[in-house]
């Protein structure tokens, strides 16, 4: 048991230090990044077969991407499916957090949801994160008019969120080149399988991603001309 627990361990720790290569057998690729990606060239980014991005916007009550502003106008010129993602913390007011995205992210039609990054307590526990979480998911559905994506770890899911919003499109992360699996009838609809990409365009590493399903089934997902 010691054995076969070290190895995984070791095989986790392999999956973080080694580059992560695109994986085969999905048809729709994707990336997501935030200001770590500093300056991207997303003329040669798109080049490389990627079919969406999920950008970084806010985060608590008050913090916004810095980059932002610049990569979500790029993307809406491009033929890419774009989302942004707001990072929650559980101890500071949901409704705040809300309002933070809502002044800053616009999203028209062909637009990916909204995204609710829930990974950490912070200190808090996993009742109050569960109950800020659905302050934060009701009131941006109120005002975009399209349910959120939850994005989170699996551990992290099946910890604290598991059973609790399963009417919601979920994106999980685990590096790995085998895929999430979720107890119940729950599925993951994009899936984070490693953090270590490389791609022309951007310095450095970024997470890469798939979609489960086929480009009409991610064009169901996003916004609707109202």
């Amino acid at each position: 048991m010691r054995y076969v627990l070290s190895c995984c361990i070791l095989l986790v720790i392999s999956a973080c230090r080694y580059p992560t290569e695109r994986l085969e057998g999905y048809k729709i690729h994707g990336i997501d990044v935030s200001h770590y990606q500093n300056d991207i060239d997303w003329n040669e980014v798109l080049t490389q077969d990627i079919d969406f991005v999920f950008i970084k916007a806010s985060e608590g009550q008050m913090m916004r991407d810095q980059h932002f502003a610049y990569n979500w106008e790029r993307l809406g010129e491009k033929d890419v499916r774009r989302g942004a993602y707001h990072f929650f913390r559980p101890t500071i007011d949901a409704g705040l957090q809300a309002k933070n995205y809502t002044n800053f992210v616009r999203l028209k039609m062909g637009d990916m949801p909204p995204v609710l990054d829930a990974e950490i307590l912070d200190k808090s526990t996993p009742k109050k994160l569960r109950k800020g979480m659905k302050t934060w998911l009701e009131t941006i559905e109120k005002t975009y008019h399209i349910r959120p994506i939850i994005y989170t770890n699996l551990n992290f899911y099946k910890d604290h969120l598991q059973g609790h919003f399963d009417g919601y499109p979920l994106w999980i992360a685990r590096y790995n080149t085998v895929p999430p699996r979720l107890i119940g009838q729950k599925e993951w609809q994009f899936w984070q399988y490693g953090n270590r990409g490389r791609i022309n365009g951007i310095e450095g590493d970024v997470d890469f991603n798939v979609f489960c399903g086929d480009s009409i089934e991610l064009a169901k997902l996003c916004v609707k001309e109202r």
